[in-house]
């Protein structure tokens, strides 16, 4: 089976192009293609495959094996995949994902390769009830929450999927490693949750550290950083244009007031390519 690697700001995925490939069991295929010491090493898998609603689809599973309904930095990396291996070339291209058809928008070097990509993220979900947490208000907006010895105030966003927004004083003093998994397990999220550590730098940019549900420490969360901004948005911490310094890299988000959508560019680069006996 033919695979490519693929990152965008350093959250790493394998690719399979579903058009050419089968792929019997997607999730055991995550579990040990992602795996770093025994596998390639990777975030997760993600599947590109033809599409009745849209140009491509995208099916995404994470190291563990469990499927997620969208990833910001994934679908940019898909979008450049698609274009630049002739599977569409179609700009904007819509992508079919289990949180809806999302629309990038490429940006294309000398080559006509893409080098970026904008994608049009949607509208953020803020009822507690579909986001979901298990939270009995209009909406959580600095809740706390408490991992360990260690509360936060707590803010929820649903970009497709579930997303906490933790606020910090000094970003480099948070056990991630200890806290994340706390919050991405606890009883609030009946289907667990991305958890995120932010530090604000000024109104206009942020820096942020991610535990992702099923992943656990990643180097960038498009979703999440989109859920940032827009918890920025919410508590006034931050206007509703936000960049966003994350560990691989950095990240532009905009919360347009026009059409209430979340706008999200960043890099994405195709790595290297392999052949994978199952």
């Amino acid at each position: 089976m033919r695979f490519t690697k693929m990152q965008g700001a350093g959250n790493d995925y394998v690719y399979v192009d579903g058009f050419a490939e089968v792929v019997a069991d997607p999730a055991a295929l995550a579990r040990a293609i992602s795996d770093r010491h025994f596998g390639v090493g990777a975030d997760g898998l993600i599947l590109i495959l033809p599409s009745d609603a849209a140009d491509v689809r995208m099916r995404m599973f994470n190291a563990d094996g469990s499927e997620a309904q969208m990833c910001g930095n994934g679908i940019r990396c898909l979008a450049k995949y698609a274009h630049d291996h002739g599977l569409s070339d179609a700009n904007p291209l819509r992508v079919e994902t289990l949180a809806g058809v999302k629309t990038i928008a490429l940006s294309l070097d000398a080559a006509g390769r893409v080098a970026a990509a904008t994608v049009d993220m949607g509208e953020p979900i803020l009822a507690p009830a579909d986001i979901p947490v298990n939270i009995p208000r209009d909406r959580v907006i600095d809740a706390p929450i408490r991992a360990g010895r260690h509360t936060f105030p707590m803010t929820c966003v649903s970009m497709g999927n579930p997303h906490a927004v933790m606020y910090v004083e000094d970003l480099a003093a948070v056990p991630v490693a200890d806290v994340g998994p706390a919050i991405e397990r606890h009883p609030l999220f009946p289907q667990r949750v991305n958890a995120h550590f932010v530090q604000v730098v000024s109104p206009e940019e942020v820096r942020m550290a991610t535990w992702e549900r099923g992943s656990g420490i990643t180097l960038a969360c498009g979703t999440g950083a989109s859920a940032v901004c827009v918890a920025g948005g919410l508590t006034g911490r931050t206007g509703r244009d936000v960049l966003a310094h994350l560990p691989g890299g950095d990240l532009r988000l905009q919360w347009r007031e026009d059409d209430n959508h979340v706008y999200l560019t960043g890099p994405a680069e195709e790595v290297f390519s392999g052949d994978w006996s199952e």
